[in-house]
């Protein structure tokens, strides 16, 4: 640096200097303002839009696909789209080492590659260029990461549009414009700032309406997004999920209430002996993560299958196993007080004349009590009763078991403790539920739903005249 440079470099800083602010407090003063208003965003963001919650982590589950935070989608989404390329073979090395390193170290030398001294943005149309495309770009692949780069083969045109668009806007497009912008002070060396202003300007343009397009293909075309899984967050919500999976995966050689002694009506176990699981014996000695390891592994010798992942891909998560051990403790362990919530009647009760519905009063009473037997893969004539349709027209006497004002129906009379039997006198269908028996509220919902029709929901049920009961 000559001396003539040097010296109006030192008077343009000692003019800048004399009408310009200090560091304390004016400067302070604003970076203490900006950060102000980012944790009051952050608080409004954490209060009112949160994180969804998730089901704790579960090393036995293999069918859970992990996926990066929303601040490395960019990045999972380039080396999917690079995993596309023919020839390449695989190229996670690329995406996920050298790509970033490059990225980290053009950061970390750009002020021993570029000494120029003009500042002015005119005089760097190309750097800014090249960061512009670079943004826009993971930006676009953040928007996409998505949407799957391979469709169907039975997919809609839409669709399979939508996956072909996405390596021209995430690959072609920044690619093409960031070789002109380097390319482009050796072939016009008097360029001005316009063309570079020009080649970014067109090539962010054109990926941000192609990364539009192809979200709006894929939101038409594209199969039905995912229901979320709602989590249980407090502990009464976890408790009536330990009771809703009790009911379905424990009911059936446990009875209800766990009282159970004598397993009865399940193949292969008839008649074996176990402990109930709602005693002192149980619940004083043994603690909450022995309960968890058997549930989860089970007992050959008892007869009892396990339940966790570890031995069934479709079998129970670590957190509804914790679930079923919180039901079990807060309900039958006298040492724990359940929250209110949780003692709630488990329909609401009915009124004189009121008829009740599928979905208010006899789906609970369902889960509750029969869905533990009456699901694939039960021995239950059939008979499943996962939903309405199911309980209505499923099982080996279909046109028996729910019979619209027929006292007979077959599942009138099991849940009043009369068997079913065959022209030899046979016992075709057993007193329901095999273990137990129904709350005379229950056995009153079912008995009104049957004889006024069957109705699905609230709304059909209050259109409905009600039939009287009979007596049984």
């Amino acid at each position: 640096m000559n001396h003539d440079w040097k010296q109006k470099i030192n008077e343009r800083y000692e003019q800048e200097l004399r009408k310009g602010e200090f560091f304390w407090p004016d400067s302070v003063f604003r970076d203490a303002i900006v950060a102000l208003g980012l944790v009051i965003l952050l608080l409004l963001l954490a209060t009112f839009v949160g994180v969804p919650n998730e089901p704790k982590a579960d090393p036995a589950d293999t069918s859970y696909l992990p996926r990066p935070e929303w601040y490395f989608l960019f990045l999972f989404k380039f080396l999917a789209l690079y995993g596309q390329i023919p020839l390449l073979g695989r190229v996670e090395w690329l995406a996920t080492v050298v790509v970033p390193l490059l990225a980290i170290g053009l950061l970390l030398f750009l002020p021993f590659i570029e000494r120029g001294r003009d500042r002015h943005y005119t005089k760097r149309a190309i750097p800014l260029a090249i960061m512009a495309l670079i943004v826009v770009d993971m930006v676009s692949l953040t928007l996409m990461a998505e949407i799957p780069t391979v469709a169907p083969e039975d997919a809609p045109l839409g669709w399979k549009l939508a996956v072909a668009l996405q390596p021209i806007t995430g690959l072609a497009i920044p690619g093409v414009g960031l070789v002109l912008l380097l390319v482009l002070p050796k072939i016009h060396r008097n360029a001005t700032w316009r063309t570079p202003a020009w080649i970014a300007g067109i090539g962010s343009g054109s990926m941000l309406v192609l990364t539009a397009t192809i979200l709006v293909l894929y939101g038409a075309f594209g199969p039905p997004p995912e229901k979320t899984e709602e989590v249980p967050v407090t502990l009464a919500e976890k408790i009536l999920a330990g009771q809703d999976l009790y009911s379905i995966h424990c009911v059936e050689c446990h009875g209800d209430d766990g009282k159970v002694t004598v397993i009865e009506g399940v193949e292969g176990l008839e008649g074996k002996q176990i402990s109930p699981i709602n005693s002192r014996d149980v619940l004083y000695t043994v603690n909450d993560a022995s309960m968890v390891e058997i549930i989860a592994y089970g007992r050959p010798d008892s007869g009892m299958p396990p339940l966790g992942k570890q031995y069934n891909p479709e079998g129970l998560s670590k957190s509804e196993i914790d679930y079923i051990v919180l039901f079990m403790r807060y309900m039958w362990d006298d040492r724990f007080q359940p929250p209110a919530e949780v003692l709630q009647p488990l329909f609401p009760p009915l009124a004189a004349g009121e008829v009740p519905s599928y979905e208010v009063h006899i789906a609970p009473i369902v889960k509750r009590y029969c869905i533990s037997c009456h699901r694939p893969g039960k021995d239950n004539n059939n008979y499943l009763m996962t939903t309405y349709e199911e309980v209505l027209f499923s099982g080996d006497n279909a046109d028996k078991n729910v019979v619209a004002g027929d006292p007979n129906s077959y599942l009138l009379l099991t849940i009043q403790g009369q068997e079913i039997l065959d022209a030899e006198g046979n016992v075709l269908i057993g007193v329901m539920p095999p273990r137990g028996t129904l709350k005379p509220d229950a056995i009153d919902a079912l008995i009104r739903w049957v004889m006024n029709g069957m109705p699905r929901t609230a709304e059909e049920a209050a259109r409905l005249t009600p039939t009287p009961t009979p007596t049984p």
